[in-house]
């Protein structure tokens, strides 16, 4: 379950349900964090609570990371990234994604089975979220890091020390905005 690292205000389940707009549907655990302790990527478990397969492992919930990655994928960023990244490299991210998250299956499964790489696609790019996600986590994914390079040329990319949902809830709830670890 959820890291208990930080002391927040508010609980991840809490946080994350704010951020993605709805309660998370399987099994996740933060994986990277603003300074405040809120939630930027969450790792999914390769199968929600009802046994159906869960592609994304890695998820965007930051809500400013994903407004400016929205920004970018809108402006035609994906074909840009599959021309200059090449569809034979964006392959060998799936299948590394692909088998990163078949090895989190529980021993003896026998059920259906997460299918695809990042995003739950094989071929080029479905969600430049998914991408930077798992770079943020991580991953080796040269697109990832081609949103990146695109973000901090905008002056957009991930800075840990800029406030999230735990200083806004700590602010909402009238508390000290300084969350402590």
């Amino acid at each position: 379950m959820p890291s208990e690292e930080f002391a927040l205000v508010a609980s991840d389940e809490e946080m994350v349900a704010k951020l993605i707009g709805r309660r998370p549907m399987g099994t996740y655990t933060v994986v990277v964090r603003r300074d405040d302790g809120s939630p930027v990527v969450m790792e999914n478990a390769p199968l929600f609570d009802d046994g159906r397969p869960m592609p994304t492992r890695f998820w965007l919930a930051d809500s400013l990371l994903n407004r400016v990655v929205g920004r970018l994928e809108s402006s035609g960023a994906i074909d840009i990234v599959e021309a200059e990244i090449g569809i034979e490299a964006i392959a060998t991210i799936h299948e590394a994604y692909e088998a990163e998250r078949d090895a989190t299956l529980p021993d003896g499964h026998e059920g259906p089975r997460p299918s695809g790489g990042v995003g739950g696609t094989r071929i080029g790019v479905k969600c430049l979220h998914a991408h930077y996600a798992y770079l943020l986590a991580g991953g080796d994914d040269a697109v990832g890091r081609w949103v990146e390079d695109k973000l901090r040329a905008d002056g957009d990319h991930f800075d840990p020390a800029t406030p999230g949902v735990a200083t806004q809830l700590a602010r909402a709830a009238g508390e000290d905005s300084e969350i402590s670890r």
